[in-house]
């Protein structure tokens, strides 16, 4: 199948999570099973690891229509990066360069607000995606638009590419998380180039504002998102975001596929950023990748301690105001605690607060350093992911692959990755909670750090069934696969021969 991706992420180019994650991963993925996939996002600036001038610059400018008139940018093109050993070709990935809309230090925004001309610039991605088909003679099959950054591409095929080649063209929406939504001044409509007749409450409309992903979700021939728990959570009001009832109404339509991870970048076996590798086999490299993280941290290197980390945002969705309460008594306990994030200031500043007072037991490193991450992977013994809510997650499935047990609460794409721990078996892949309270999760991580000390041939039992599972994208390649084809049969009302 020929399939367009259209987003305003994509690792290693530009992310903020795990949107960014999949877009890198899932073509790359797909490629391998012999389809045609190309990717559509913007020429950031200020990614570090987006060069410039490793991409090739395309002959001519793209003009691409909006309600305020045409806009004209050039387009630069590069490819996924496969790792050694890969027959399939690597995807094709294609840039819009408009200095003005997208040559900035933030992708959405300030740490504080959006960006007030977002709607100009995610219009301008949807509609541009979609007119670099034409220019480069190329219509695909299917266009997989995600999240509300993208979601009008669904509504541009069913409405100004009417009677265009595109037109035929299925569309899936993924819902990477439901919380972000797009929602504009409905009297910008016309910005994007639509008018108010799609302004009502089985299009674009939702109570009272301009919701594009709402738009995308009744447009689109098909949905997906990114686990099964999560489809069925957001079907409901405690995490539907507002948009419960429109999800139940095309629950028929809707997908929950687990996101994979890209095992060429996440493999113990073969990570060149950590201290030594190490496989479920041979775990002499873990206990030094241990040692490693601990002096990094400025810890005490100890063999005998448990090791505890935390990657990832300090946010009210994370849970970090609940682990920070629960810090407050594991700290006195003889374990380490190792973070790695940015979010909430206030969250930021008390960790530090706290490490401070306890130099031996805690360290906070603020920001974020994919490198560093890979190395606390691969030298924690436990992880801290203990969200609110989870659409799928990743760090959870990136710890398990380097034997690192995941404390996680039943949620979302959690609650189906992770086997809470089974005494009576011997068996689990991480320790689940399902109240999210401060006992609940100090209660929780005392039992892991006790299992470590007092029951290691259970946790050793555990750590090597995790490192066991297969989270790659060729086992969920194929699921997305045959959601394309059938959103292809439904748009074209016949049999998919390809």
């Amino acid at each position: 199948m020929k399939l367009l991706f259209v987003s305003s992420e994509c690792a290693p180019f530009a992310k903020t999570g795990g949107l960014g994650d999949v877009v890198g991963a899932l073509p790359k993925a797909l490629a391998r099973r012999g389809h045609d996939v190309r990717i559509v996002m913007p020429l950031y600036g200020g990614q570090p690891s987006l060069r410039w001038d490793e991409l090739r610059r395309l002959d001519g400018t793209l003009t691409v229509p909006l309600g305020f008139g045409p806009v004209r940018c050039a387009i630069r093109a590069g490819n996924l990066r496969v790792a050694g050993g890969a027959t399939a070709p690597a995807p094709r990935i294609y840039f819009l360069e408009h200095h003005g809309y997208f040559d900035r230090p933030f992708l959405y925004g300030s740490p504080t607000d959006a960006f007030g001309d977002n709607l100009d610039r995610f219009a301008f991605l949807a509609r541009g995606a979609l007119t670099l088909c034409y220019a480069l003679n190329w219509i695909p099959d299917v266009v997989n638009a995600h999240d509300w950054q993208a979601a009008l591409a669904s509504v541009y095929l069913n409405t100004v590419e009417w009677s265009h080649p595109l037109h035929g063209a299925a569309s899936v929406l993924t819902v990477h998380n439901l919380a972000f939504q797009g929602e504009f001044d409905p009297r910008q409509l016309w910005r994007a180039g639509l008018g108010t007749e799609h302004l009502h409450g089985r299009g674009l409309e939702h109570f009272g504002a301009l919701n594009l992903l709402k738009g995308g979700l009744f447009h689109a021939t098909l949905l997906s998102t990114v686990s099964p728990g999560y489809a069925r959570e957001i079907q409901q009001g405690e995490h539907g975001c507002g948009l419960d009832s429109v999800l139940r109404e095309r629950a028929a339509d809707l997908r929950g596929i687990l996101n994979g991870i890209d095992d060429d970048e996440w493999d113990p076996a073969r990570d060149p950023l950590i201290a030594q590798r190490f496989s479920r086999d041979d775990l002499a490299g873990k206990a030094a990748c241990k040692a490693a993280l601990q002096r990094e941290a400025g810890l005490p290197v100890r063999a005998d301690v448990p090791l505890v980390a935390w990657v990832g945002r300090f946010a009210y969705q994370k849970g970090i105001d609940v682990v920070a309460h629960a810090l407050m008594g594991l700290v006195h306990d003889d374990a380490q605690y190792v973070f790695l994030g940015t979010g909430d200031p206030k969250a930021e500043q008390w960790l530090a607060e706290l490490a401070a007072r306890h130099p031996q037991r805690l360290r906070v490193f603020a920001g974020f350093d994919p490198a560093q991450a890979h190395r606390i992977e691969a030298g924690a013994d436990l992880f801290l992911m203990p969200s609110r809510f989870e659409p799928c997650g990743l760090n959870q499935m990136y710890s398990q692959r380097y034997g690192t047990l995941p404390i996680v609460r039943r949620t979302g794409g959690l609650a189906d990755t992770v086997r809470n721990c089974d005494e009576r078996t011997g068996s689990g892949t991480g320790f689940v909670l399902d109240d999210l309270t401060p006992s609940s999760l100090y209660d929780t991580v005392r039992w892991a750090l006790a299992t470590w000390r007092e029951r290691p041939s259970l946790f050793a039992a555990m750590r090597r069934e995790a490192m066991s599972l297969d989270w790659s994208w060729s086992r969920f390649a194929g699921d997305y696969e045959q959601l394309y084809i059938d959103a292809w049969e439904r748009r074209r009302g016949q049999r998919w021969r390809g």
